[in-house]
């Protein structure tokens, strides 16, 4: 009788469909294609599971989704490098929703150095 349970349990479990989780990490949320910004930071949020950025775009505020820690140091970030005020050109994915205003930042720019988050994206 306790296998025939544990048989039932196990098969009813395997029936059971997985539900996708609805987070948006990966690519899947982007175009595919690649956008070049530059604007002014206006916020920053560095940690896990990635960095955000806040940039005023020419008049427009876009968000830009950045490494995780680990990827923004392999990169070459130091501390103080992504602050508020500084200029910074994003070359990254765009959400497939144009309303969005957000991109996933494959490399970016602090003057004329490039900073290199996604290898191998171009």
């Amino acid at each position: 009788m306790m296998r025939f349970l544990i048989i039932t349990v196990l098969a009813l479990g395997l029936a059971v469909p997985t539900v996708e989780p609805l987070a948006h990490h990966g690519w899947s949320w982007t175009t595919g294609g690649n956008i070049d910004l530059t604007g002014i930071i206006k916020t920053v949020r560095l940690g896990n599971p990635h960095g955000i950025l806040t940039i005023d775009v020419e008049g427009e505020e876009w968000t830009a989704e950045v490494g995780q820690p680990w990827r923004n140091e392999r990169a070459g970030f130091e501390d103080g490098d992504l602050v508020e005020g500084v200029v910074i050109r994003v070359i990254g994915e765009p959400a497939a929703d144009p309303s969005e205003k957000r991109v996933k930042a494959e490399r970016l720019y602090l003057g004329e150095r490039e900073y290199i988050l996604y290898p191998g994206r171009d």
